[in-house]
């Protein structure tokens, strides 16, 4: 059973549109409505993919009764911890004709210590029957830097690979605890090391003491950087487009499914997490792959 740990868990609402225009007013059908967050995307990835998952989040006020009633209803393993401030919303809005999508994210309320506390302390509890343990997505205001190092520390006491999503110095402690597999995306990656190069920016998190850096690049594919040897890249021969949202996630589901496995060669990573996250591009919904994602890992270009 892979956990998937999301502090600052989201009610995603994604409207989809015939056309997009900045400044005018739009008609829509009702919005799809998901409980949402890095790690529960994560989790529905594994989950569709034929592995076990169990998400760990967090879930308050009137948006929080919907993201359990949603969860509830996908059957989706999860437990959630009550806390005093509202789950934040997420919105999505689908231009059809771009195929692009823009997303509108809150940034959450800031959780007590006796909330941050309850989910340490869940987390060292559901570890214990973990093939591997996800950490993933932003952090509420205030949020201890520590919180995604601290859940690295408990997959090593317990013998079991750790993969973090996340920025800023929750993402640097967390390489410095030892987390096997760190996946930013380009610009998560700049923001939190200071530098543009991916690769050298990938460098610094290994020199911090990640095992390996996977980065997401977009439409160029995937970029891993292993601890030894030369940096490998993955993509498809053309770009796909679609909804973008969901995509770091699946390549996220994609990694801990092969390490939980005990699979940790670095291309066979970079091209499962390249190939999922294509995949996730062409669903409705983040969480989602679409149904042909096996074949997409055989028309990669790797160099």
């Amino acid at each position: 059973m892979i956990l998937t740990v999301t502090p600052n868990p989201a009610l995603d609402l994604t409207y989809r549109l015939t056309a997009l225009v900045p400044g005018e007013t739009h008609r829509a059908a009702p919005p799809a409505v998901r409980a949402g967050g890095k790690g529960l995307n994560v989790a529905r990835v594994i989950a569709q993919t034929g592995g076990a998952a169990f998400a760990l989040t967090t879930a308050g006020g009137a948006p929080g009764v919907r993201l359990a009633d949603e969860l509830e209803a996908s059957q989706l393993p999860s437990e959630l911890l009550p806390v005093a401030s509202p789950t934040r919303t997420s919105i999505a809005l689908v231009d059809e004709s771009a195929g692009e999508t823009t997303v509108v994210n809150e940034t959450g309320d800031p959780l007590t210590d006796a909330e941050w506390t309850a989910l340490r302390d869940a987390t060292r509890r559901l570890a214990v029957p973990a093939t591997a343990i996800v950490g993933s997505g932003s952090l509420p205001p205030d949020a201890p830097d520590d919180i995604y190092a601290d859940l690295v520390a408990v997959a090593a006491d317990r013998g079991v690979p750790s993969v973090i999503d996340a920025i800023g110095r929750a993402l640097i402690l967390a390489a410095a605890a030892g987390a096997d597999v760190v996946k930013p995306n380009r610009r998560e990656l700049a923001e939190t090391t200071g530098d543009d190069d991916p690769v050298t920016g990938a460098r610094i998190l290994l020199d911090a003491g990640a095992g390996l850096v996977l980065v997401s690049l977009g439409a160029d594919g995937m970029l891993a950087v292993p601890r030894a040897g030369e940096p490998l890249h993955a993509r498809l021969p053309q770009p796909l487009t679609g909804n973008a949202t969901g995509a770091g996630d699946a390549a996220v589901a994609a990694v801990a499914t092969l390490l939980a496995s005990g699979t940790d060669d670095p291309e066979r990573l970079l091209r499962r997490a390249t190939a999922w996250s294509a995949a996730a591009v062409l669903a409705p919904l983040a969480g989602e792959l679409h149904p042909s994602y096996p074949e997409f890992e055989a028309r990669l270009v790797t160099t």
